[in-house]
C-alpha cells in the first residue's frame, strides 16, 4: 500500500484546491446569504474537467478514478460544502447514464452535462418514501413507445434548474425488483416543481419537489432493463456517499485550519490560545479524527475503483465515519472560535449547517450502520 498521492494526483489536487480559493471561498458566503445557484463558477469548474470527473472521456469526461474523484471533492468543499455536494450529485447522476446508458442515451445528454452547459439531478426520495426508497410510488405505465409517468419526488437537489433528471419509478410490482430508472429532460410536459425548500444549510443550491403529472417518457429513456432501476440507483450511490463523505473531510479541514489560526492569535488569561493544553488536545483529537476519516474515504474509493465485492459496505462505512467526524470537527471547531465562531463573518458556522444534512442524504447514517449490520452478521452466520 502507498500512501503517497502520485505526482498526476499533486497537480489536479493543486487545480482543485487553486480553483477553490479563486472563484468558490470568496464567495460563498455571499452565495449563502442570496441562496444563490452559482451557475458561472459551475461551469468554470466544469470547464477544469470537474463536470464529469469519472465519465469516459468520449462524451467529455475526465476519466479520472473514484480516488481522484474524492481528492478533488475535498479541496472543493473547502471551499463551499454546498457547491461541492451539487457537483457531487450532478456527477452521480452522470455516470449512471455514462455507465448504464446505451451509446446513443449517452451521446445525447451527457456532452452538454459534461460541460455543465446542462445540469442533472438524481431522482430517488419521495414525500413517503426515503430510507425505504424501495417503496417508492412514482409509476410509469407503458403506452406504446412511451411510459406516462405520475408521483413525486422531494428534497431534489438542482429541481427547477437542472436539465435532465434520472428518475427512479415503479413499472412492475412492489419492492426493488418492480424499479426502473429513466432519463427524463427540463421540457418534458407533464413535468412541474414545487416552490424551493427554505433549508438550514446548502444555501447554494435549490431543492423541491420534483411532480410528474403524465409526463410522457419516450421508452428509449430507459437506463437498462426494466426492473434494474433500483440496482441502478444503489450503484449511483455507492459513489455518491463516497463523494459526500469527501466534501464533508473538506469543510471540518477548512474548519479546523480556521480554529488554527485563531487559537494562535486568540488571546485569553494572558496568552494564546494555542498554548493551553486542554485545547491543545483538543485540537489533536480533531487533527486525528480527521485523518482517520480521510484514510477511510481513500479505502472505500479504493474499493469501488477495483470493483470489491464488499466496496458498498466500505462506502457505507466511510460514508457513516466521515459524515460524522465531519459535523463533529466542524461543531469543535465552532466551540474553538468561542462567541466569534457563532458569527456570519466567520466561515466555521457556514461549514457547519452545510455538513450536518450529510448525515441524512445518499442513505442516513442510521441506514449505513443497517448495511454494515447486514453484510458482516451474515458473512458470520455464513461462516464455514
Amino acid at each position: 500500500m502507498d500512501f503517497e498521492l502520485s505526482e498526476e494526483q499533486r497537480a489536479f489536487r493543486d487545480v482543485a484546491r487553486d480553483f477553490t480559493a479563486g472563484e468558490i471561498a470568496p464567495h460563498a458566503a455571499d452565495w449563502d446569504e442570496h441562496c444563490s445557484f452559482p451557475v458561472e463558477a459551475l461551469r468554470k469548474a466544469a470547464a477544469l474537467g470537474f463536470g464529469g470527473i469519472i465519465l469516459r472521456d468520449d462524451v467529455g469526461g475526465s476519466a479520472l478514478s473514484r480516488l481522484d474523484s474524492a481528492i478533488i471533492f475535498e479541496e472543493l468543499a473547502a471551499g463551499c460544502a454546498s457547491t461541492a455536494a451539487y457537483i457531487s450529485i450532478h456527477n452521480m447522476a452522470c455516470w449512471m447514464i455514462d455507465r448504464f446508458g446505451d451509446d446513443a442515451q449517452r451521446r445525447a445528454v451527457l456532452p452538454k452535462l459534461t460541460s455543465m452547459d446542462h445540469f442533472a439531478s438524481y431522482c430517488l426520495t419521495e414525500p413517503g418514501s426515503g430510507s425505504d426508497a424501495a417503496a417508492l410510488k412514482t409509476r410509469a405505465e407503458r403506452d406504446g413507445d412511451d411510459y406516462l409517468l405520475n408521483g413525486t419526488k422531494a428534497f431534489i437537489s438542482g429541481a427547477g434548474t437542472s436539465d435532465v433528471y434520472v428518475v427512479m419509478c415503479r413499472t412492475g410490482g412492489e419492492g426493488p425488483k418492480g424499479i426502473s430508472t429513466l432519463i427524463v429532460p427540463k421540457d418534458t410536459p407533464g413535468l412541474s416543481f414545487g416552490k424551493q425548500e427554505r433549508k438550514l444549510g446548502w444555501h447554494s443550491q435549490p431543492p423541491a419537489m420534483v411532480i410528474f403529472e403524465d409526463a410522457r417518457v419516450p421508452v428509449a429513456n430507459r437506463l437498462g432493463a426494466e426492473g434494474d432501476g433500483f440496482k441502478i440507483a444503489m450503484a449511483g450511490l455507492d459513489g455518491g456517499r463516497i463523494n459526500i463523505a469527501a466534501c464533508s473531510l473538506g469543510a471540518a479541514r477548512a474548519s479546523l485550519e480556521a480554529a488554527r489560526d485563531h487559537m494562535l492569535v486568540r488571546e485569553q488569561f494572558g496568552q494564546a490560545l494555542a498554548e493551553f493544553q486542554a485545547l491543545q488536545f483538543r485540537y489533536a483529537d480533531l487533527a486525528s479524527e480527521l485523518e482517520a476519516a480521510r484514510l477511510m474515504v481513500w479505502r472505500a474509493a479504493d474499493a469501488l475503483d477495483r470493483e470489491d465485492p464488499e466496496r458498498t459496505l466500505h462506502a457505507a462505512m466511510a460514508k457513516r465515519i466521515a459524515t460524522d467526524a465531519g459535523f463533529r470537527i466542524c461543531n469543535e471547531a465552532l466551540q474553538l472560535h468561542g462567541g466569534y465562531g457563532y458569527l456570519r463573518d466567520y466561515p466555521v458556522e457556514r461549514h457547519l449547517r452545510d455538513v450536518r444534512v450529510h448525515q441524512i442524504l445518499e442513505g442516513t447514517n442510521e441506514i449505513m450502520r443497517l448495511i454494515i449490520a447486514r453484510r458482516l452478521l451474515a458473512a458470520e452466520r455464513n461462516a464455514p
